[in-house]
């Protein structure tokens, strides 16, 4: 029962990465409180990975997701024919670029510092290279189905850490990337 809920908030909270802003008009205010786990668990195995739970293992949840967001995003621009789905892809790597950014500034201001390791997980490398062997239309359907399924797992792992995480200052950034994540969600919904 342990090892399913690791595995379940695991895959929750990668989804977190994927999210930042979601359109250019989004403060600040949000963009700064955005950050990425998209898909997936950042550790191999439920066993070997930190709890999302906890500062560590949510920090590194956090920044596989955005590593797999920007990743995936970024194969959009060749491979996408889909003009929506190219536009999306552009505003996930900013979202998640800035995510990265934030979660890096809020992890070393942390008492023990935690370094957030970006190492994606057996699923997110899968989804990635399936990606990859793809374009035109069902690269669009692959991509759009990956970003629901990854913001999904983020929206639940972000909702998890902020009732329940062992860091303050990262359940309250948890708890500010709920809506942008929710908006992200919707948005990817929209590309199927």
């Amino acid at each position: 029962m342990k090892n399913r809920m690791v595995i379940l908030v695991s895959g929750a909270v990668l989804a977190l990465g994927a999210c930042g802003k979601h359109d250019a008009t989004s403060s600040t205010t949000n963009s700064d409180l955005n950050m990425t786990a998209d898909n997936g668990m950042v550790a191999n195995t439920a066993a070997e990975a930190p709890s999302p739970l906890t500062a560590q293992g949510f920090a590194n949840a956090a920044a596989a997701s955005d590593r797999f967001e920007i990743e995936s995003s970024k194969l959009a621009a060749t491979a996408a024919s889909s003009a929506a789905v190219k536009k999306f892809a552009a505003q996930m790597i900013t979202a998640h670029t800035a995510s990265t950014a934030k979660l890096k500034t809020t992890t070393a201001a942390l008492s023990p510092a935690v370094t957030p390791d970006d190492t994606l997980s057996a699923d997110q490398q899968s989804k990635l290279d399936s990606l990859k062997g793809q374009n035109g239309p069902a690269f669009d359907s692959a991509y759009a189905s990956a970003q629901v399924d990854a913001h999904q797992k983020t929206l639940d792992a972000l909702k998890n850490y902020s009732a329940s995480g062992d860091n303050a200052q990262l359940k309250t950034l948890a708890n500010g990337m709920i809506p942008t994540v929710s908006a992200h969600l919707n948005l990817a919904k929209g590309l199927k």
